[in-house]
Protein backbone atom coordinates (compact mmCIF):
# COMPACT_ATOMS: atom_id res chain seq x y z
CA UNK A 1 0.00 0.00 0.00
CA UNK A 2 1.55 3.96 -0.96
CA UNK A 3 2.43 5.98 1.61
CA UNK A 4 0.47 9.10 1.89
CA UNK A 5 2.73 11.94 2.15
CA UNK A 6 1.73 15.46 2.41
CA UNK A 7 4.39 18.39 0.75
CA UNK A 8 4.29 21.87 2.16
CA UNK A 9 5.07 24.15 -0.68
CA UNK A 10 5.92 28.11 -0.01
CA UNK A 11 5.33 29.78 -3.02
CA UNK A 12 6.98 29.33 -6.46
CA UNK A 13 10.72 30.45 -6.66
CA UNK A 14 13.61 30.43 -4.22
CA UNK A 15 13.85 34.40 -3.38
CA UNK A 16 10.35 34.34 -2.73
CA UNK A 17 8.84 31.15 -2.23
CA UNK A 18 9.51 27.26 -2.35
CA UNK A 19 12.83 26.68 -4.34
CA UNK A 20 11.84 24.77 -7.31
CA UNK A 21 14.66 22.53 -7.92
CA UNK A 22 13.99 20.74 -4.24
CA UNK A 23 9.97 20.80 -4.72
CA UNK A 24 10.67 18.78 -7.88
CA UNK A 25 13.52 16.93 -6.07
CA UNK A 26 11.37 16.25 -3.81
CA UNK A 27 8.37 14.77 -5.85
CA UNK A 28 10.50 13.16 -8.30
CA UNK A 29 11.89 10.85 -5.26
CA UNK A 30 8.29 10.03 -3.45
CA UNK A 31 7.33 9.28 -7.15
CA UNK A 32 9.90 7.08 -8.04
CA UNK A 33 9.10 5.02 -4.60
CA UNK A 34 5.44 4.91 -5.26
CA UNK A 35 4.28 7.38 -2.67
CA UNK A 36 0.99 8.92 -3.05
CA UNK A 37 1.42 12.92 -2.56
CA UNK A 38 -0.66 15.61 -1.25
CA UNK A 39 0.54 19.42 -2.16
CA UNK A 40 -0.16 22.11 0.12
CA UNK A 41 0.08 25.63 0.95
CA UNK A 42 -1.52 28.41 2.89
CA UNK A 43 -3.68 30.38 1.19
CA UNK A 44 -2.46 33.55 2.62
CA UNK A 45 -0.16 36.44 0.54
CA UNK A 46 3.50 36.27 0.35
CA UNK A 47 5.55 38.53 2.46
CA UNK A 48 7.00 40.05 -0.46
CA UNK A 49 7.37 39.45 -4.46
CA UNK A 50 10.86 39.51 -5.91
CA UNK A 51 12.15 40.00 -9.14
CA UNK A 52 14.15 36.92 -9.34
CA UNK A 53 16.67 37.82 -12.43
CA UNK A 54 17.48 41.03 -10.70
CA UNK A 55 17.32 39.61 -6.98
CA UNK A 56 15.26 43.19 -5.86
CA UNK A 57 11.86 43.01 -4.14
CA UNK A 58 9.49 44.46 -6.41
CA UNK A 59 5.82 46.05 -6.36
CA UNK A 60 2.72 43.35 -6.25
CA UNK A 61 1.30 41.02 -4.02
CA UNK A 62 1.28 37.07 -4.80
CA UNK A 63 -1.16 34.48 -3.05
CA UNK A 64 0.97 31.69 -1.91
CA UNK A 65 -1.38 28.83 -2.65
CA UNK A 66 -1.56 30.05 -6.37
CA UNK A 67 2.04 30.69 -6.93
CA UNK A 68 2.71 26.81 -5.65
CA UNK A 69 0.34 25.79 -7.68
CA UNK A 70 3.33 26.20 -10.29
CA UNK A 71 4.98 23.71 -9.68
CA UNK A 72 2.25 21.65 -8.14
CA UNK A 73 0.86 21.31 -12.07
CA UNK A 74 -2.45 22.53 -10.29
CA UNK A 75 -2.46 19.79 -8.29
CA UNK A 76 -2.55 21.53 -4.80
CA UNK A 77 -5.07 21.79 -1.55
CA UNK A 78 -5.50 24.51 1.02
CA UNK A 79 -3.11 23.72 4.23
CA UNK A 80 -5.98 24.45 6.52
CA UNK A 81 -8.24 21.63 5.01
CA UNK A 82 -5.69 18.71 5.76
CA UNK A 83 -5.17 16.91 8.83
CA UNK A 84 -2.48 14.56 10.54
CA UNK A 85 -4.69 11.68 10.07
CA UNK A 86 -4.91 12.45 6.67
CA UNK A 87 -0.89 11.67 6.25
CA UNK A 88 1.48 9.48 6.59
CA UNK A 89 4.43 11.23 6.38
CA UNK A 90 5.14 14.87 5.76
CA UNK A 91 7.71 16.79 3.74
CA UNK A 92 9.10 20.64 3.70
CA UNK A 93 10.88 21.50 0.92
CA UNK A 94 12.92 24.80 1.35
CA UNK A 95 13.66 28.14 -0.01
CA UNK A 96 13.63 31.74 1.41
CA UNK A 97 9.63 31.66 1.42
CA UNK A 98 9.74 28.33 3.69
CA UNK A 99 11.18 31.19 6.25
CA UNK A 100 8.99 34.42 4.62
CA UNK A 101 5.58 32.81 4.06
CA UNK A 102 5.33 29.92 6.18
CA UNK A 103 7.22 31.41 9.36
CA UNK A 104 8.78 34.96 10.00
CA UNK A 105 12.30 33.76 10.36
CA UNK A 106 13.45 35.57 7.39
CA UNK A 107 12.71 38.99 9.33
CA UNK A 108 12.13 37.81 13.24
CA UNK A 109 14.91 35.48 13.92
CA UNK A 110 14.64 33.16 16.54
CA UNK A 111 11.76 35.81 18.12
CA UNK A 112 9.95 33.77 14.98
CA UNK A 113 6.31 32.82 14.13
CA UNK A 114 4.77 30.07 12.23
CA UNK A 115 1.96 30.02 10.18
CA UNK A 116 -0.97 28.48 12.20
CA UNK A 117 -1.86 25.87 9.84
CA UNK A 118 1.57 24.91 9.52
CA UNK A 119 2.28 25.03 13.14
CA UNK A 120 -0.73 22.67 13.72
CA UNK A 121 0.31 19.79 11.49
CA UNK A 122 4.04 19.57 12.47
CA UNK A 123 2.87 19.39 16.11
CA UNK A 124 0.18 17.12 14.81
CA UNK A 125 2.31 15.23 13.17
CA UNK A 126 4.72 14.61 15.79
CA UNK A 127 2.27 13.64 18.30
CA UNK A 128 1.03 10.91 16.11
CA UNK A 129 4.13 9.53 16.27
CA UNK A 130 4.57 10.20 11.65
CA UNK A 131 8.01 10.82 10.17
CA UNK A 132 8.85 14.22 8.75
CA UNK A 133 11.32 15.87 6.22
CA UNK A 134 12.85 19.32 6.84
CA UNK A 135 14.87 20.67 3.87
CA UNK A 136 17.04 23.42 3.32
CA UNK A 137 15.85 26.29 5.96
CA UNK A 138 12.60 24.56 6.61
CA UNK A 139 14.57 23.40 9.85
CA UNK A 140 13.99 26.13 11.33
CA UNK A 141 9.85 25.40 11.32
CA UNK A 142 10.69 22.06 13.24
CA UNK A 143 13.31 23.76 15.38
CA UNK A 144 10.62 26.63 16.65
CA UNK A 145 7.28 24.09 16.78
CA UNK A 146 9.42 21.00 18.23
CA UNK A 147 12.62 22.10 19.73
CA UNK A 148 11.40 23.52 22.98
CA UNK A 149 9.82 20.52 23.91
CA UNK A 150 11.14 17.68 22.53
CA UNK A 151 14.68 18.92 21.87
CA UNK A 152 15.02 17.77 18.60
CA UNK A 153 18.41 16.77 16.17
CA UNK A 154 18.42 18.66 13.05
CA UNK A 155 20.79 20.20 10.37
CA UNK A 156 20.76 23.16 7.87
CA UNK A 157 24.17 22.20 7.39
CA UNK A 158 27.24 24.14 8.60
CA UNK A 159 26.28 27.69 9.10
CA UNK A 160 27.19 29.13 12.16
CA UNK A 161 25.09 31.63 13.09
CA UNK A 162 21.96 29.86 11.45
CA UNK A 163 22.46 27.13 13.77
CA UNK A 164 22.73 29.11 16.91
CA UNK A 165 19.94 30.59 15.78
CA UNK A 166 18.25 26.80 16.02
CA UNK A 167 19.80 25.86 19.18
CA UNK A 168 18.36 28.71 21.13
CA UNK A 169 14.68 27.46 20.32
CA UNK A 170 15.91 24.45 21.99
CA UNK A 171 16.74 22.42 18.84
CA UNK A 172 20.76 20.42 18.71
CA UNK A 173 21.95 21.22 15.62
CA UNK A 174 24.29 18.56 14.04
CA UNK A 175 26.75 19.68 11.45
CA UNK A 176 26.87 18.10 8.22
CA UNK A 177 28.26 17.77 4.30
CA UNK A 178 26.93 18.78 1.05
CA UNK A 179 24.92 15.69 0.40
CA UNK A 180 24.10 14.27 3.19
CA UNK A 181 20.73 13.88 5.35
CA UNK A 182 20.63 13.71 9.80
CA UNK A 183 17.92 11.62 11.33
CA UNK A 184 16.54 12.16 14.57
CA UNK A 185 15.17 8.89 14.79
CA UNK A 186 13.51 9.01 18.19
CA UNK A 187 11.45 11.96 16.83
CA UNK A 188 11.13 10.78 13.71
CA UNK A 189 12.67 13.94 12.18
CA UNK A 190 14.76 13.74 8.77
CA UNK A 191 16.31 17.05 7.70
CA UNK A 192 18.74 17.87 4.39
CA UNK A 193 20.73 21.38 4.24
CA UNK A 194 20.01 21.48 0.15
CA UNK A 195 20.64 24.78 -1.09
CA UNK A 196 21.78 25.74 2.10
CA UNK A 197 24.94 24.20 1.28
CA UNK A 198 24.88 23.60 -2.83
CA UNK A 199 26.74 23.68 -4.48
CA UNK A 200 25.01 21.71 -6.98
CA UNK A 201 21.54 20.16 -8.01
CA UNK A 202 23.14 16.86 -7.81
CA UNK A 203 24.44 16.91 -4.45
CA UNK A 204 20.83 18.61 -3.66
CA UNK A 205 19.34 15.87 -4.78
CA UNK A 206 21.10 13.13 -3.05
CA UNK A 207 20.33 14.79 0.16
CA UNK A 208 16.58 15.04 -0.95
CA UNK A 209 16.37 11.69 -1.83
CA UNK A 210 18.65 9.94 0.66
CA UNK A 211 16.02 11.99 3.40
CA UNK A 212 12.72 10.60 1.47
CA UNK A 213 13.90 7.26 1.52
CA UNK A 214 14.08 7.65 5.34
CA UNK A 215 11.03 9.35 6.03
CA UNK A 216 9.31 6.78 4.01
CA UNK A 217 11.04 3.72 5.83
CA UNK A 218 9.94 5.64 9.16
CA UNK A 219 6.39 5.97 7.88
Amino acid sequence: MSKRVGVILAGCGWLDGAEIQEAVSTFLSLDQRGAEVITMAPNVDQMHVVDHLEGEPVQGTRNVMLESARIARGEIVDIAEVSADQLDALILPGGFGAAKNLCTFAVDGPAMTVNADVERLVRDMHAAGKPQGFICIAPAIAAKVLGPDHGIELTIGNDADTAGALTSLGAKHVDIAPGAYHLDAPNKVVSTPAYMLGPSIALVHQGIDGLVSQVLKLA
